[in-house]
């Protein structure tokens, strides 16, 4: 084994999953209008940061255009994109959009996009242009934190549903793993995840990850499976954090065997390899996209939304 060694291999129908025509593309927006769109019309949120992190949610989604009329709108709830995406659909006839919120938590910026998009008060009207607007820099978390409603005449109807509470994110995890393993008894299994500040809240996403990490344990006898969060983006938490991950990682070592160290992100490996320098692991470096599993979530969350109901803005 060597240090921090990335594994490229991936299962083919992963492979075969990711394989589109990106440079056809449009900027923002990984869709031409199907044959028949009717008035309904779909809106992917999508945390949004690199140019290679863009394009795999564009990839993911890219399936699902020829038979729905689909938008994608980066940022943490940004509503400049939100908006910019919104009034596409409607220029194609939309009236009905289903908003799929591709995120780890089915809690994040919920009711904030409730209130971009005029559903829940809270949001004043948009501001005067300034001339500067969100990147949708996912590295640095450089997005707009602005906060206004959305101009928009359609009504709309939200998912509530994170990956983290998809059952089919225990199959994407257990297709990474079996893909990376080559002795599962002497192997511990890391399931890397974000984190958010409040401890409560991150109980709840440990024990949720741990529920979709279930089919890691029963897809081969790895010696140890476990989910730790980084609480990346609170200074008072992520040292402990960071002790937790190294000693994980450390101890499988020291016991003759390997770390397979997994984020539970969208997509990338994040900030995990400077918290994992000079360690000995094994990782392909990938999220949960590219999978397949994660285009099939997001076509189910489309047929859900369809069905309704769906709410108009609030005067």
């Amino acid at each position: 084994m060597i240090r921090a060694r990335w594994i490229t291999l991936l299962l083919p129908v992963v492979i075969s999953a990711c394989a589109t025509h990106r440079e056809a593309l449009p900027a923002a927006s990984p869709a031409t209008p199907p044959v028949a769109p009717g008035d309904f019309g779909v809106l992917v949120m999508a945390h949004g940061g690199s140019p290679e992190w863009n394009d795999e949610v564009l990839s993911a989604v890219e399936p699902l255009s020829a038979g729905h009329t689909i938008e994608v709108a980066f940022g943490m709830a940004d509503p400049a994109t939100i908006q910019e995406a919104a009034l596409r659909l409607e220029a194609l006839g939309v009236r009905r959009i289903g908003v799929v919120r591709l995120f780890i938590s089915g809690e994040s910026w919920y009711e904030r996009t409730e209130q971009i998009l005029g559903l829940r008060g809270g949001a004043p009207s948009r501001p005067a242009p300034t001339g500067s607007g969100s990147d949708g820099g996912h590295g640095d978390h450089n997005h707009s934190m602005e906060l206004w409603r959305a101009e928009t005449a359609a009504s709309f109807a939200l998912t509530t549903q994170g990956l983290a509470e998809a059952e089919a994110m225990g199959t994407v995890l257990a297709d990474r793993a079996r893909a990376l393993s080559r002795d599962p008894r002497t192997e511990d299994v890391l399931i890397l995840a974000h984190g958010p500040g409040d401890d409560s809240e991150n109980e709840r996403w440990i024990a949720t990850i741990d529920a979709r990490a279930e089919a890691v344990r029963q897809s081969l006898p790895f010696r140890r499976v476990q989910v730790v969060t980084l609480r990346e983006d609170w200074p008072e938490k992520r040292p402990e954090a960071e002790r937790r991950i190294r000693a994980y990682v450390e101890r499988a070592r020291a016991e003759g065997g390997a770390a397979i160290v997994m984020p539970f992100r969208v997509q990338g490996f994040g900030p995990y390899a400077q918290v994992l320098d000079g360690l000995e692991y094994v990782s392909d470096g990938h999220g949960l996209m590219p999978h397949p599993g994660v285009t099939r979530w997001i076509e189910g969350q489309i047929m859900a939304l369809r069905r309704g109901p769906f709410r108009s803005p609030i005067d």
